[in-house]
């Protein structure tokens, strides 16, 4: 889901702390505490210290504003959920030779799918090794 700003620009521009809290609902000083709390959310930070978001960021912060506002995860376990988000992608990716589902649309996957999700990555895995094996 992408984020509607309403200020003219490209949707793959770089928006400012202040562009992207409007179009949020979420206010700045809880957009720069997430970036303590979420290591993975790093803005470009340009003369002055001013922030800009990047498309990736503003998807970042969607999925945690998600996780902790609608879902109601603490900020450590929406960390984890995070991470475990981020090694599942990584699974799937890895064996997307074999017709894997892209992982791009993945980030609004609920949480206790990730169990489901990683056994079928490495399903998919095992399956790959098996093919390339039967074909040497």
């Amino acid at each position: 889901m992408v984020a509607h700003f309403e200020d003219g620009k490209d949707e793959g521009a770089l928006r400012t702390i202040g562009e992207l809290g409007e179009a949020l609902g979420i206010k700045a000083h809880v957009l720069r505490y997430w970036e303590d709390q979420f290591p993975t959310l790093r803005p470009l930070k340009r003369s002055g210290g001013r922030r800009y978001y990047r498309p990736e960021d503003v998807a970042l912060v969607r999925e945690i504003d998600r996780l902790v506002n609608r879902e109601g995860y603490t900020l450590r376990g929406a960390r984890t959920a995070l991470k475990d988000f981020r090694a599942v992608g990584e699974i799937e990716s890895a064996s997307g030779a074999i017709g894997a589902a892209p992982a791009s649309g993945a980030t609004h996957t609920a949480p206790a799918d990730f169990a489901s999700a990683e056994a079928i990555a490495r399903l998919r895995a095992i399956r790959a090794r098996l093919s390339d094996a039967l074909a040497s």
